[in-house]
C-alpha cells in the first residue's frame, strides 16, 4: 500500500516515514503543503497523511484543493490543533479523520486500517489497470492484451503500471526515472529509453494499436485511445 506523507517537521517526518515502512506501507514524503499537492495529483495514493501548519499551502486548503481535483483518496489530517473548533474545519475541507499530537503510533496504523478498510472495493478496483485492450492486475502481477498473457520483468512492469496510472500525460524521462528507478536522470544514459522499446517490443509490436508513444524533446504519452 502506498502512502503520502505531508510533514514540515523534519524529525516528525523522518519518525513516521520510518514507522510505516517497517510496517509494509511504501511512503512518499514531502515536507511543504505545496510539494504534497504536486504529488497527489499526479501519483495514485492509498492514503494521504497530512500536517495542518505548513509552508506552501497549509493542510486544510491543501485537502480543499484535492477535493476540487477530485482526488478522492483518504486524507488523515495530524496537528497539534486539537480543539473540536479545528477538528470540523479540518473534516468541513474534506478530511476524512483527524488524529492529535502528539499520539501513539499504534493509534496511528489503528486509523490507517480503518480509513483503508473502508476503500475495500475502490482499492480491489484501482489495482486493476486498463488501456484499451490492455489489462493490469497490479495484486496478481499478470498482464493481458487481446485476452494474450504478456510476460514482464519486474521493471518492466512497474514501468508499465506507471503509464497506466499517468494515462494521456506526457511523461518526462526525469520523471520516469524518478519514480520507477528512484533516480536522479542523468543526461549520459539512456536507459530509460532502453527499457520503454523493451517495453514496447512486448505489448505493442504484435498489435495493430500502438500505446505508447514518444513526444520528441518532452518524454512519453501512454494513450488509451
Amino acid at each position: 500500500m502506498k502512502i503520502l506523507l505531508i510533514e514540515d517537521e523534519l524529525k516528525t517526518l523522518q519518525y513516521i516515514s520510518k514507522g510505516l515502512e517497517e510496517n509494509g506501507y511504501q511512503v512518499d514524503t514531502a515536507a511543504d503543503g505545496k510539494t504534497g499537492k504536486h504529488l497527489a495529483l499526479r501519483n495514485s495514493y492509498q492514503l494521504v497523511i497530512t500536517d495542518i501548519i505548513m509552508p506552501g499551502i497549509d493542510g486544510r486548503v491543501l485537502c480543499a484543493e484535492l477535493r476540487s481535483a477530485n482526488v478522492d483518496t483518504p486524507i488523515l489530517m495530524l496537528t497539534a490543533l486539537g480543539s473540536t473548533d479545528e477538528v470540523v474545519k479540518g473534516l468541513d475541507s474534506g478530511a476524512d479523520d483527524y488524529l492529535s499530537k502528539p499520539f501513539e503510533f499504534k493509534e496511528l496504523l489503528a486509523r490507517i486500517r480503518s480509513l483503508t478498510k473502508r476503500q475495500g472495493k475502490s482499492l480491489a478496483e484501482d489495482n486493476v489497470l486498463r488501456a484499451a485492450d490492455l489489462i493490469m492486475d497490479v495484486n496478481r502481477k499478470t498482464i493481458n492484451r487481446a485476452g494474450k498473457q504478456i510476460d514482464l520483468t519486474a521493471k518492466e512492469f512497474s514501468l508499465l503500471e506507471y503509464f497506466l496510472r499517468h494515462p494521456e500525460t506526457v511523461i518526462p524521462r526525469a520523471e520516469l526515472a524518478k519514480n520507477v528507478w528512484n533516480v536522479d536522470f542523468d543526461t549520459g544514459t539512456n536507459m530509460v529509453e532502453v527499457y520503454v522499446n523493451y517495453l514496447r517490443k512486448k505489448i505493442d509490436r504484435d498489435f495493430d494499436k500502438k500505446l505508447i508513444h514518444t513526444q520528441f524533446g518532452m518524454g512519453y504519452i501512454l494513450k488509451r485511445e
